[in-house]
This record gives structure tokens, C-alpha cells and sequence, in this order.
């Protein structure tokens, strides 16, 4: 089942769709392929099919829906523990007025920004940054960054020193700078 559902393309982020307002319901066959493809993201469809006891063509279709629907994405994680010079801080965000979907998605969007949620307790969202630019990276993602959002009265950075079961899908910038599309 699927309630009501809109897809949204980042400004920043154009070949990324994100499907959102989404509650989809997994099958047991759905749960098979994801937990397949998150031990090993290379996996072939034959081999999905086989360890998850259907035809090719029907896990092929399943994984495009699952990919469709927002649930699933494959992509390379990083374990930033192991990579010199990268630096992981988690930061909470108060905001001035509580239009919590706009800002979450706008705070989403940002460059050093790998997710982003809407929480309960102390701070209305919590956000996970990622620089190669250590400390200065964290500084212009509060005074910059944070800053061309507007709306935040207040925050507080936790800067992770050390982590485990820690992968990370790199955000946007970092991204970009790596393969050489783009400054960030």
C-alpha cells in the first residue's frame, strides 16, 4: 500500500528524485532483496533471484519498484573513520517557526549535509554533516550555510570522534568534489 505520494527533485541535486509523504508497505520478498542487496550491493539480479527463491524477472521488477518508490537506493557507503580527513559532526537545529517539512528538506538539500530528520525532544531536527574540510567545513555549514536557510534560532554541534557499524553515504559536495563535477 502507498498513501498519497509526491516526488521531489533537489534544486541542487537534479538527478536525484525523492520520493516523499510515502508509507509502503514490504512483503517478505522485498525484505529478501533489501537485506541481500545491503550485504552486498553488487550482487547480481540472478544471484538476488536464486538466494531469494523467484525468477530473475520478478526480482528484477520488484527491485525497480522498490527503487521507484523511494525505499531503496544502492549506492557506495564510506566508513569516514577510515578515511583521513574527513570529519562527521551530528547537529541539532531549533527553529523559529515550525514549518518542519519545508526546512527539513531545504537543510536536506545542503552540500555537507548527508540526512537530515525531524526528531522529537530537545531540537526540532537533527542533521548529520560531513567535510573534507575539518573544522573550517563545520564553521561555514553554521555561519553559511545554515545561514542561506534562515529560520534557525539556535544549534548545537556534536562533533563524532569515533564510531562503529558507521557507514555514510557522502553528501552532495563531497561528492561532486570527488569526481570533479562541481566546487562543492
Amino acid at each position: 500500500m502507498i498513501d498519497s505520494a509526491e516526488t521531489v527533485v533537489r534544486p541542487n541535486r537534479p538527478w536525484e528524485r525523492v520520493v516523499v509523504g510515502v508509507a509502503r508497505d514490504v512483503d517478505a520478498l522485498d525484505k529478501s532483496l533489501v537485506a541481500l542487496l545491503e550485504q552486498e550491493g553488487r550482487l547480481s539480479l540472478a544471484d538476488t533471484a536464486a538466494q531469494s527463491g523467484v525468477s530473475r524477472p520478478t526480482a528484477a521488477a520488484r527491485y525497480r519498484s522498490l527503487v521507484a518508490d523511494g525505499v531503496l537506493r544502492v549506492a557506495g557507503l564510506v566508513n569516514t573513520f577510515q578515511v583521513r580527513g574527513i570529519t562527521t559532526a551530528l547537529v541539532g537545529l531549533s527553529l523559529d517557526s515550525f514549518n518542519l517539512d519545508e526546512k527539513v528538506e531545504q537543510i536536506a538539500g545542503l552540500d555537507e549535509v548527508s540526512w537530515a530528520a525531524v526528531v522529537t525532544g530537545r531540537y526540532d531536527i537533527i542533521v548529520e554533516v560531513v567535510t573534507d574540510q575539518g573544522m573550517t567545513g563545520l564553521y561555514n555549514f553554521l555561519s553559511e550555510s545554515l545561514g542561506r536557510i534562515g529560520g534557525i534560532s539556535g544549534s548545537e554541534m556534536f562533533v563524532v570522534m569515533k564510531a562503529r557499524n558507521k557507514w555514510t553515504l557522502l553528501p552532495a559536495g563531497m561528492r561532486s568534489a570527488w569526481t570533479g563535477h562541481g566546487d562543492g
